[in-house]
């Protein structure tokens, strides 16, 4: 069996962990925003394709020590280059450094490049050529210290890039941590559901998906290993065919925004992704929300407060609180946010927090249950 390590955001290894438990890898250990498992071929293949809390999957091929730039140079012309990519083929380098030994990882790149074209140039005569767009090959430096892993990145693209987002609004959600939220919410499509602030319509997707067990990589035009000398097209055809394990989902999943620009983009999002019989979208406050008599299950990302004032948040977030209370009883309501002020003014006592980050900014994911009546009646009951 190889070893892979599985990228993802920093708060959803646990659950990325989980999923590739699902998916029957072994040897599974989370590290810092990632997860190294074993598996065999086909289980490289599952993991791109099914993991939805996954950033990308690596393949190390050579792990050694380096103190400078030029150690990184002479370990990799040490390689057997051939076997993972020919003299015809393109490729990019995509380092990233942790380390105090260097401090220019672009400067690494350009040398762990020259390895690559050197070793060619000397033992063949030609040499393959640098592409950053559309490479061949994707390889991956990773630098902790004076520890070097030169990995095959199997996915290319990043695995968030779904495929169905035609169009988005300002600053969307990654589709990554979007799925992240819903799963460590408890979503599993056990109800109606519901985004009332739903910006492009991602969170509103992926719980559709997630619901009815649709693989996160059915709309993906490629995956980096298809490109690989030993990929083999049968196996991954019957991966993408296989549809044994999808579900029917009996519940209804409601998207709404303030917004009509917002609602126009997340209507070409869901229609790309073949879900409109199953995401119903309107244009509406969350306050002007009608009352349910029904518990569905919640999770926004409502505005952190980047383009309004102290005020404006307090309002918001009250508002949010005042409209989950009255109008959503029996209701399982999670909010992610990075705004402390707003989750003040919410007026809600969370029954978890959880530590997250989106983009650069630090957030909590708070799960509410909604009840009617006082706390202390809620508890007895």
């Amino acid at each position: 069996m190889q070893e892979y390590i599985a990228k993802t955001l920093q708060g959803l290894e646990g659950v990325l962990a989980d999923e590739l438990k699902a998916l029957g890898a072994k040897d599974i250990e989370i590290q810092r925003r990632a997860v190294s498992f074993k598996g065999d071929k086909k289980c490289l293949y599952k993991a791109n394709f099914w993991l939805r809390t996954a950033l990308r999957i690596l393949k190390p091929v050579a792990v050694f020590q380096v103190k400078s730039p030029d150690d990184v140079y002479s370990a990799i012309k040490k390689i057997k280059l051939e076997e993972f990519i020919t003299a015809d083929k393109t490729f990019s380098i995509d380092t990233t450094v942790y380390s105090e030994q260097f401090n220019n990882s672009r400067y690494v790149t350009y040398k762990a490049k020259d390895a690559i074209v050197d070793y060619f140039t000397e033992k063949y005569g030609k040499r393959p050529s640098v592409s950053v767009a559309n490479p061949d090959i994707y390889f991956n430096l990773h630098i902790s210290h004076t520890t070097c892993t030169l990995s095959l990145d199997s996915s290319g693209a990043p695995l968030f890039k779904r495929g169905y987002r035609v169009a988005q609004t300002e600053a969307p959600i990654n589709e990554v941590l979007a799925a992240g939220l819903l799963l460590l919410s408890g979503w599993r499509g056990q109800s109606d559901f519901m985004d009332p602030m739903c910006g492009s319509g991602t969170i509103a997707i992926e719980a559709a998906m997630i619901a009815m067990n649709m693989a996160p990589g059915l709309f993906r035009k490629e995956f980096a290993f298809e490109r690989w000398a030993d990929f083999d097209r049968d196996m991954f055809d019957e991966i993408y065919n296989d549809d044994s394990r999808e579900r029917e989902f009996k519940h209804k999943i409601y998207a709404s925004d303030i917004s009509a620009k917002a609602i126009a983009i997340a209507n070409a999002n869901i229609k790309s992704a073949g879900l409109t019989k199953y995401i119903e979208t309107q244009v509406i406050d969350m306050a002007e929300l009608p009352a349910q008599n029904k518990p569905f299950h919640i999770v926004f990302n409502p505005p952190y407060g980047e383009r309004l004032n102290d005020f404006s948040i307090k309002q918001l977030y009250s508002s949010i609180g005042t409209t989950l209370k009255h109008k959503f009883p029996g209701t399982n309501a999670w909010i992610i946010s990075s705004s402390m002020l707003g989750f003040d003014n919410i007026g809600l006592k969370p029954t978890k927090k959880i530590g997250l980050i989106n983009g650069d900014l630090k957030c909590d994911f708070r799960g509410y249950s909604i009840f009617s009546g006082k706390m202390k009646e809620f508890k007895r009951h």
